[in-house]
């Protein structure tokens, strides 16, 4: 496909010897108004150089720039040049690329031989999955798409945390008001009430934090008692989360939770040690941080226990030992910055030149009613009920709205479960969300449902039209305003991937296929697609299907469903 900009940078480097393409480049812009051009470059940067007003540098370079057949015109505004590209020329160069390519539209070879550990989701064992841990995974399960869209090799990693001295509260709570046959059946709920007893109960009683603690020990040690312990509470756990993971659609390719780590951290610390990084600090080791203006990195407890940190490192070499990675990503909320940058700083004063390739992505928290979502507190909204709630809704509005729907359980799923997930991903991945039943299931505006909608509605036409679109069709019929604002938008389509891969920003291609939904239903409502004339109703189903195919590309990078009817 055409790159008009790259094109337009090089047409103006012919033309300006002062600067070079890349400088040029970055400086044209997408004008807000058509009218206005489809691209434009400001010449007022060039006003000390060429001792000249802007406006007079715009019509100067008008009049010298020598186009080809892409560009229809070059006009000036103020200071500056506009650009109006030929529409015909824009039109087949954009549906031939999708129509020829397909699903692969928009795909690259990029990442073609590297590496990419995306390590998301990650909830607590032995705790309930709640809405709070949505956004990491949804957001970690489109990164992975998005990556791997673009040739990389990618490695879902769920870094569960099934370690750590919750195991020893969860275990005094179960010895003190536990009942074996409730968590065997309703495993989730039981150790919930638990670990919120425990807390409780450990207000009024502040010895059971120590008693805790020391089973937290024993755990290390490897005392059977509490390893067997450990292993129920987290099988049920993890048999609860799968049921919640198949029905977001979302697949691991390893789960490996902190446990995993345990007889990998002697070798971290060993060569902390030897590197004479490790100092006793009060009987616990640390590596002092001080000069790089962050707190030490507590490896090791006074009582001998490990920490996030200890493993965590292990994770890290583990991950550059066995998968060579060329970027190894970390989706967590944002408040775990300081953790991840110690993590990675202590891996550079190890001397291992990788320490730059683990990137932390975080994001922003969720709350709930405005209030923090809390397990000890019981304040949480389970994510399960949260989709069934969704799902139930999306039947509620077939029923009244269309009734003889084909395969309604599987599209309300679909829908439903689009909607919760979609409405995560339109948001800025490092703004906070405050999670309410009010507004839990937006259907209406610039939703899930609504991309989905578009999709079956383009679906729709094409199965009314009953023909075979390919490359013979009439450019010249698809020359006005309203049907090229659609192929803008699908023409912008790549760049938002690739920038999105960059940014590791999913609601960047949220609010592309947004922008696409929208203007194609402009487009739709202005003009009739199946007409007698052929040519006509050629060129506009070319368009229908490349639409089409980019809301279907979109959605599932976003980990949603695109169905065919609604």
């Amino acid at each position: 496909m055409i790159n008009y900009k790259e094109k337009i940078a090089k047409i103006l480097s012919d033309n300006i010897e002062e600067m070079d393409e890349t400088e040029l480049l970055n400086m044209i812009e997408i004008p807000p108004n058509s009218n206005m051009g489809d691209f434009a470059f400001p010449c007022f940067s060039l006003a000390n150089i060429f001792r000249k007003a802007p406006n007079m540098i715009a019509q100067e370079l008008k009049e010298k720039i020598v186009i080809d057949d892409t560009i229809d015109r070059i006009g000036t505004s103020g200071g500056y040049l506009n650009f109006f590209i030929d529409r015909k020329t824009f039109a087949s160069n954009v549906l031939n690329e999708v129509i020829s390519k397909k699903e692969k539209f928009a795909s690259s070879s990029i990442g073609e031989g590297k590496t990419i550990c995306i390590d998301f989701s990650a909830p607590n064992v032995a705790k309930p999955f709640h809405v709070g841990h949505l956004r990491s995974t949804v957001i970690g399960n489109s990164i992975y798409k998005i990556n791997e869209f673009l040739g990389y090799n990618c490695v879902g990693i769920n870094h569960l945390g099934d370690w750590g001295t919750q195991f020893g509260k969860i275990i005094v709570a179960y010895y003190s008001w536990g009942n074996k046959e409730e968590i065997e059946k309703s495993p989730i709920s039981s150790l919930l009430a638990l670990y919120v007893k425990f807390h409780d109960e450990a207000e009024v009683n502040p010895e059971l934090e120590d008693e805790a603690r020391d089973w937290f020990v024993k755990m290390e040690n490897g005392d059977v008692e509490a390893l067997s312990l450990w292993k129920w509470f987290s099988a049920e756990t993890i048999k609860e989360l799968k049921k919640v993971y198949k029905r977001l659609g979302i697949e691991f390719d390893y789960y490996t939770g902190e446990s995993f780590y345990n007889d990998k951290m002697g070798v971290v610390t060993e060569e902390l040690t030897s590197k004479g990084l490790l100092t006793e600090n009060k009987g616990a080791l640390i590596v002092d941080l001080d000069d790089h203006d962050m707190p030490p990195c507590l490896v090791q407890k006074t009582d001998g226990s490990t920490l996030y940190a200890t493993r965590d490192l292990a994770a890290a070499f583990y991950r550059k030992n066995t998968f060579d990675f060329y970027k190894s990503l970390y989706v967590t909320d944002y408040s775990q910055r300081l953790h991840f940058a110690q993590v990675f700083k202590v891996i550079e004063l190890m001397g291992h030149s990788w320490a730059g390739d683990n990137i932390h992505v975080p994001f922003g928290r969720v709350t709930h009613e405005g209030k923090r979502i809390q397990t000890r507190k019981g304040t949480v909204v389970l994510l399960d009920d949260v989709l069934k709630g969704a799902v139930e809704r999306v039947k509620e509005i077939i029923e009244e709205k269309n009734p003889n729907l084909e395969s309604k359980e599987s599209i309300a799923e679909d829908v439903g479960i689009g909607a919760v997930i979609f409405n995560d991903l339109s948001n800025s991945r490092i703004k906070d969300v405050s999670f309410s039943w009010d507004t839990a299931f937006k259907f209406d505006g610039e939703t899930g449902p609504y991309v989905q909608y578009t999709h079956a509605r383009a679906c729709s036409v094409l199965r009314r039209a009953d023909v075979q679109i390919d490359l013979d069709y009439n450019p010249e019929l698809l020359i006005d305003d309203v049907t090229v604002e659609v192929l803008k938008e699908i023409y912008e389509f790549p760049n938002a991937i690739k920038d999105a891969q960059i940014k590791s920003e999913p609601s960047i291609v949220t609010r592309r296929i947004i922008d696409v939904a929208q203007a194609f239903n402009r487009f739709y409502n202005e003009h009739q697609i199946i007409v007698e004339d052929e040519e006509v109703k050629k060129a506009r189903l070319a368009v229908v299907l490349a639409t089409k195919q980019v809301l279907s590309t979109g959605l599932y990078l976003l980990g949603i469903k695109a169905p065919e009817r609604m």
